[in-house]
């Protein structure tokens, strides 16, 4: 059974350790060895920004676990991206992620209904992501809640730059 609650500071290595494992399985094809080597390095592990934000109270962490596993998570952050773009007053969605063994269990729409419920709890009048333009799947996820493509995204990745689609959602 699948439990979702927010996540604590001690989920840290679990929720780490998944979410790298995630981005290694959708994105490795994408990159060289090194470009996923320098992002990998940045993104995860002790000193990455994952652990970093979730001791940060900006960002708020809901966890989907299942007997004690990491399944998915998704987070809320502050808008970083530009607020001409998708308003200045946007929470943004900076991660949803779901590990493999548990895709298509329903975990991704139980993630974005409590994403949904805090923005709005919160008063945001929109919800900003970015989504990788290669990334049909998220992206025809994303669009059934009515998110629109409202602009693009240097992600990068290494020394690689991608194309990520600014994807919002009036709230």
């Amino acid at each position: 059974m699948i439990d979702y609650r927010d996540a604590r500071i001690e989920d840290g290595p679990a929720l780490d350790a998944m979410a790298r494992q995630v981005w290694i399985d959708t994105f490795r094809h994408s990159c060289s060895a090194d470009d996923l080597a320098l992002y990998l390095g940045g993104a995860y592990g002790p000193q990455g920004r994952l652990l970093q934000d979730l001791a940060d109270p900006a960002h708020r962490f809901r966890l989907a676990v299942d007997d004690g596993a990491v399944a998915g998570y998704a987070k809320l952050s502050p808008l970083w991206l530009d607020p001409a773009i998708v308003g200045a007053d946007a929470v943004q969605l900076s991660q949803l992620y779901v590990a493999a063994a548990w895709q298509g269990a329903g975990i991704a729409q139980a993630l974005m209904s409590w994403v949904l419920d805090t923005a709005r709890a919160d008063g945001a009048p929109a919800l900003a992501l970015t989504v990788w333009e290669e990334n049909d799947r998220a992206t025809r996820f994303y669009a059934r809640y009515g998110f629109v493509h409202v602009g693009d995204y240097a992600f990068q990745t290494g020394n690689q730059v991608d194309r990520d689609l600014i994807m919002r959602l009036a709230l």
